[in-house]
């Protein structure tokens, strides 16, 4: 069994920062990609920021220059670093990993529980 858990969301204004946690934990044997996606009232889910686990890092252009992803490989842990955030922000966040749980097993996609955040105008 593998658990992504959610941290950091919250209720903040624009032009505030905010700083998103997510811990894989349970039988996992390797990670690729870790990363963030995000989901608005009445919209698609949409991709935030990946990372690889050679750190090749992809972000939505509407948030490049104000967010950064960055990883922890040693704790499984990615984060998502956001800044001068805009009320078009608001939104549930979830985590996402591809997540192998044995040598020669393929790579399922994970999800977390999700992350509210709302920026305030």
């Amino acid at each position: 069994q593998v658990q992504l858990v959610e941290s950091g969301g919250g209720l903040v204004q624009a032009g505030g920062s905010l700083r998103l946690s997510c811990a894989a934990s349970g039988s996992i044997f390797s990670i690729n990609s870790m990363g963030w996606f995000r989901q608005a009232p009445g919209k698609q889910r949409e991709l935030v920021a990946t990372t690889t686990n050679g750190d090749r890092t992809v972000y939505a252009d509407s948030v490049k220059g104000r967010f950064t992803i960055s990883r922890d490989n040693a704790e499984n842990t990615v984060y998502l670093q956001m800044n001068s955030l805009k009320p078009e922000d608001t939104a549930v966040y979830y985590c996402n990993a591809e997540i192998s749980r044995g040598p020669f097993r393929n790579l399922d996609v994970y999800w977390g529980q999700g992350t509210q955040v709302t920026v305030s105008s």
